[in-house]
């Protein structure tokens, strides 16, 4: 028998994101009367958010479509200062002009998962610049900094880890804990805002939001938390080898995103249906019981699922067909990835080229594949890395094929 009796939490609960909860039982009778108004907060560091983001986009979407109203918040102010959680330096910091651009390429993956609209439970997008950046400094230190105290700062995870490893800490980025719960009162006075939700090591922040309202006069706020996901192998949920796992077409390719979810450890299969899938709980009980070769089954419909949620469901289904090209027919499937490199006709050297075609991060980490066999060219392994390719190496249809691995390909063609 569940533990809560609003759709909300107890979804959440049974599909696995709930970590922490400031008040479950008060949490539990607002989401029951649809009253929650909750937000997650997005900072604009990169033109894309990645995979590890999905857990996050994913509450928002199950408390949108249990009734309640949602907030996302773009981080047009607090990136132009940077979290330093989980981070040993600080982040690079960005011009306006950047910030700007990378939020309007992030903003289009929420209109996968939310609604938007001006109705009373339509969700919203608002940017914290819209406040943060109008702030008049001795007055924020009146009504705000006043009530932060120093010695609970230091004993932070955000502060004290990089202080422990003795990882220099910048005046800028100790006040961004400051400036988060200053988001959730803002959030709270404008729309109603009464839960700020996130991953776990944004807990302290959190937190601190609910008790600078608490002494700013406003209503009960709440915090909910998701643990911070690895992989059954202990890798950082949304990376790989070749470097991030980005959700924006335009950063990696929906047959490159596929096929992250096909590659899925075993272990994996049924924590994630239930996390970045919208299927019913009884296929995913179904789906994660499969044993032997019947859990590659299980991982192409994860793959499918997940892909169609980001990136449509047409895409998806042409990325599963693809793969079953190219790997149970083995033919040269025309939608895989396809990138145009310059130099073929004087010869590229086999590392650039697949550094290029995105395989690798790095030419070194090339070297290191080639010595354990995992990159092959027109399907022929590479056992130099002297190599050199050109347009001798050519296809008939006009391209050449790299792969690392058995499930990762990308075409390269004269640019």
């Amino acid at each position: 028998m569940t533990r809560f009796t609003s759709d909300f939490l107890r979804i959440l609960d049974e599909r696995g994101y709930i970590h922490q909860t400031s008040d479950p039982e008060g949490l539990d009778a607002l989401a029951a009367k649809g009253e929650v108004v909750g937000y997650i907060g997005f900072d604009c560091t990169a033109r894309s958010l990645h995979a590890g983001s999905l857990v996050q986009i994913m509450l928002l979407h199950w408390l949108e479509k249990t009734g309640n109203k949602v907030i996302a918040l773009m981080g047009g102010g607090t990136t132009r200062v940077g979290d330093p959680s989980g981070r040993d330096e600080a982040r690079k910091l960005l011009s306006v002009e950047d910030i700007e651009e990378n939020k309007r390429a992030i903003q289009t993956i929420f209109d996968r998962f939310l609604s938007f609209g001006p109705g009373p439970r339509d969700a919203i997008m608002v940017d914290n610049a819209e406040w943060l950046t109008r702030l008049n400094y001795i007055d924020m230190l009146r009504e705000v900094g006043r009530h932060f105290s120093v010695n609970r700062m230091l004993s932070m995870d955000s502060v004290k880890l990089r202080l422990e490893r003795e990882q220099e800490l910048s005046f800028l980025e100790f006040n961004y804990m400051i400036l988060q719960a200053y988001d959730f009162t803002e959030l709270a006075r404008r729309y109603g805002c009464n839960l700020q939700m996130g991953g776990s090591d944004q807990w302290g922040n959190i937190v601190n939001g609910i008790d600078l309202g608490r002494r700013l006069g406003t209503h009960q706020l709440h915090a909910l938390t998701t643990q911070l996901l690895t992989t059954a192998s202990g890798a950082k949920m949304g990376k790989t080898a070749a470097g991030a796992v980005w959700l924006n077409e335009d950063m990696l390719s929906p047959y490159d995103y596929w096929q992250y979810w096909r590659n899925a450890e075993d272990a994996d299969v049924g924590r994630f249906l239930k996390l970045f899938t919208t299927l019913p709980l009884s296929e995913v009980e179904r789906l994660a019981a499969l044993g032997g070769a019947e859990i590659n089954e299980a991982k192409k419909i994860l793959a499918t699922e997940t892909t169609a949620l980001v990136h449509g469901r047409d895409k998806a289904l042409a990325a599963e067909e693809t793969a079953r090209k190219t790997f149970e027919e083995g033919t040269l499937a025309e939608s895989l990835p396809t990138v145009a490199i310059e130099g073929l006709g004087a010869g590229v050297g086999v590392l650039t080229a697949f550094v290029a075609a995105g395989l690798v991060p790095s030419t070194s980490e090339a070297r290191r594949q080639i010595k354990s066999g995992g990159l092959r060219v027109n399907d022929q392994p590479v056992t130099d890395e002297r190599a050199v390719l050109t347009l001798g190496d050519l296809s008939p249809e006009g391209v050449i094929k790299l792969s690392m691995g058995r499930k990762r390909h990308v075409l390269l063609k004269p640019k």
